[in-house]
């Protein structure tokens, strides 16, 4: 297996994080690694969606689990390879929040890919979660 995680806190509430990430049409204004998305169905566990990275090939992935202002799971699916990403919100109280993004990718051949992809998944992750709260912040 292989992972990583990064955390960061904000002046900022849960619902204005969740707002942005209920949003995957929207995704692109905080995520430069995100050129577009097609949703098949709502914001929920159990709906796929299209993700097109720029200059990228398209990757479906499947919203595995969606608790409003609290987290989300995404799944992608490759020969031997499992990636699941978990996004969470903490309400720290006070009006600060705390967002972190995991990936971890399992699968035969986890221990040979991961190393590679998981830094081309995962690089970007301080300044995508520092977008998104900036964003949020910013209301």
């Amino acid at each position: 297996m292989w992972e990583y995680e990064f955390t960061a806190e904000a002046d900022v509430t849960p619902q204005a994080v969740w707002t942005l990430w209920g949003d995957p049409l929207g995704w692109h204004t905080w995520n430069d690694g995100v050129g577009e998305v097609e949703l098949h169905g709502p914001f929920a566990a159990g709906t796929t969606f299209t993700m097109t990275p720029p200059g990228q090939d398209p990757i479906t992935l499947t919203l595995t689990e969606v608790v409003e202002n609290k987290s989300f799971i995404d799944v992608a699916e490759a020969p031997g390879l499992t990636i699941t990403t978990f996004h969470r919100i903490e309400d720290l109280g006070g009006g600060r929040t705390r967002v972190s993004y995991r990936t971890e990718i399992t699968g035969e051949a986890a221990d040979t890919v991961g190393p590679e992809l998981g830094p081309q998944i995962c690089g970007d992750f301080p300044d995508v979660v520092g977008k998104l709260l900036a964003l949020a912040a910013a209301g």
